[in-house]
């Protein structure tokens, strides 16, 4: 859905590309200054729209709960942690936590009103993951980590766009989704899962079970 609705918004930009360069080009240039100016702003309006889409596309298709990844623990020093997370597509990034909790947050569309009633789905983006101490002295002292999963192209951002917009839109809600901070343990691998919620962690393996059970 979300690649359909990127690629319209392509062939839009394409429109916008082909009547600027018309303008650009063609007929008199009694009204030189107005026609350059209406055609660059045409193409300048091209390119907005595909950095639009090129953002929408970053998107994927949030139908039900479903797993976004995988996340496994190595301790390097005690709150110091080698993060390794496996997303749905198999690629695998690493990244040191400091800490004694992890979070990972998501960016959700929710469509509403008539394209809502259309079907069109919510849809996300993994924003970041973070590292948190357990004690407040430690979060005043200590380093914290805080690491981009992935970010809008080219400084186009419709999420944050739409956030700043408000409830004054009649069709859209954006949500920040947040998995609660799950604690670190070396060997630890959890499964975290999306849903028009937000996120949450499941443990894969005993250390992950245990440190959840000790931390509750």
């Amino acid at each position: 859905m979300y690649i359909a609705i990127a690629l319209l918004v392509a062939m839009l930009a394409l429109l916008l590309v082909f009547w600027g360069g018309r303008v650009l080009v063609g007929g008199s240039w009694l009204f030189g200054f107005i026609r350059g100016a209406i055609g660059l702003a045409l193409c300048g309006a091209a390119l907005m729209v595909v950095l639009v889409a090129a953002d929408i596309y970053s998107y994927r298709n949030l139908a039900k709960e479903q797993s976004v990844g995988t996340l496994s623990f190595r301790e390097i020093d005690p709150q110091h942690f080698l993060t390794k997370f496996a997303d749905e597509d198999g690629l695998i990034r690493e990244v040191e936590l400091r800490g004694d909790q992890w979070q990972l947050d998501a960016r959700i569309l929710k469509w509403k009103g008539p394209l809502a009633r259309w079907g069109i789905q919510p849809a996300y983006r993994l924003d970041r993951i973070s590292g948190r101490y357990l004690t407040l002295q430690d979060e005043r002292v200590k380093q914290r980590t805080v690491h981009q999963l992935q970010g809008s192209n080219y400084g186009v951002d419709v999420w944050q766009f739409l956030r700043q917009a408000g409830d004054g839109l009649p069709f859209v809600d954006t949500v920040y989704g947040s998995a609660t901070f799950v604690p670190m343990r070396d060997g630890a691998v959890y499964d975290v899962r999306i849903s028009h919620a937000g996120l949450l962690a499941r443990p894969l393996n005993q250390q992950a079970e245990s440190a959840l059970e000790a931390w509750q």
